[in-house]
């Protein structure tokens, strides 16, 4: 009796085994959940035709059945909890409790995207309002102020820690700030408005928020809901609405009507950013390709076992 029951345990446990190695990354399998940002979305702009499939960045009939459109933080949300999802955000938005995936066999970093071994990235680009359309001169010297400001050392710094990479930094601050008078004197009742991209709200709040004190200790209000309204709020058709805003950003390049009916001197380029396809941190996957995330993307790949062989 004591030797049958000592066998039955021992079965237990090579089963146990077994069903542990079932659950191994060999085995690892079921659909794939897509999740994307809308059609207005830089970020979408950016990672479609960084991954070769740029027709399906305005264009959701190319997309596979059954994705979810979400923002940033969504995306960001559903990657926690959905094993089988997987969805892209901005390198500023990646942290340890999603994995990022490797893109052609190179990780996403500040450093891989300056030396351009990290090929899916995009520009930051902000716009101001027209020279002529500013509420009045206090609020365009303000906005030109705080231009001054992000292209400086200073600036450089603030983007780098909020995980974007500057491309500016030429000059330091202290050395522009009597340029422009506004910032000495008091502008604590007046109010700097910033939108656009999702994507840059940690780069734009970490800017705003720097700048302030340098500056009057001027109010900035950062209200931001996709790349699109970075010109459609500043020079747009919302400029004059209750979503207008001195300065505008945008996750990708600006284009169409936005460099049609602008001055070039209002827009400009503040940063690079990396784009990352990110999964749950349980999935065994740890890179893909252009190729792989284009048949993913556009539902010729199904389910995660396919990835595996």
């Amino acid at each position: 009796m004591k030797k049958l029951l000592i066998s039955g345990l021992l079965v237990f446990a090579m089963m146990m085994i077994v069903g542990c190695t079932n659950g191994s990354d060999d085995a690892f399998s079921g659909t794939i959940n897509i999740y994307t940002r809308d059609t207005s979305s830089g970020t979408r702009d950016g990672f479609m035709k960084g991954i070769g499939f740029g027709d399906a960045a305005t264009d959701d009939s190319l997309l596979a059945s059954g994705f979810t459109t979400t923002n940033n933080a969504g995306i960001m949300d559903a990657m926690r909890t959905d094993l089988r999802g997987i969805g892209y955000v901005s390198l500023a938005s990646v942290n340890d409790t999603i994995k990022a995936l490797n893109f052609e066999g190179v990780a996403p970093s500040l450093e891989t995207v300056l030396d351009d071994t990290y090929e899916l990235k995009r520009p930051f680009n902000y716009m101001l309002r027209a020279d002529d359309d500013f509420e009045n001169d206090t609020m365009k010297e303000l906005a030109y102020a705080f231009i001054a400001f992000l292209q400086s050392q200073e600036g450089a710094d603030v983007i780098n820690d909020a995980g974007a990479i500057a491309v500016g930094g030429d000059y330091r601050w202290e050395d522009v700030v009597d340029e422009h008078p506004v910032c000495a004197l008091d502008n604590s009742g007046e109010t700097l408005r910033f939108g656009g991209s999702d994507s840059i709200t940690a780069v734009a709040v970490a800017l705003s928020e720097d700048f302030a004190p340098r500056c009057g200790n001027v109010v900035t209000e950062n209200n931001h809901t996709g790349s699109s309204d970075g010109y459609k709020r500043t020079q747009g058709e919302e400029k004059d609405g209750v979503n207008a805003v001195e300065i505008g950003y945008a996750s990708r390049p600006f284009r169409g009507e936005e460099i049609d009916n602008t001055d070039e001197s209002t827009r400009g380029q503040l940063a690079w950013d990396a784009i990352v396809a990110i999964v749950h941190v349980d999935n065994p996957i740890d890179g893909l390709t252009a190729e792989q995330l284009t048949k993913i993307f556009s539902g010729e790949i199904t389910d995660w076992e396919a990835l595996l062989d």
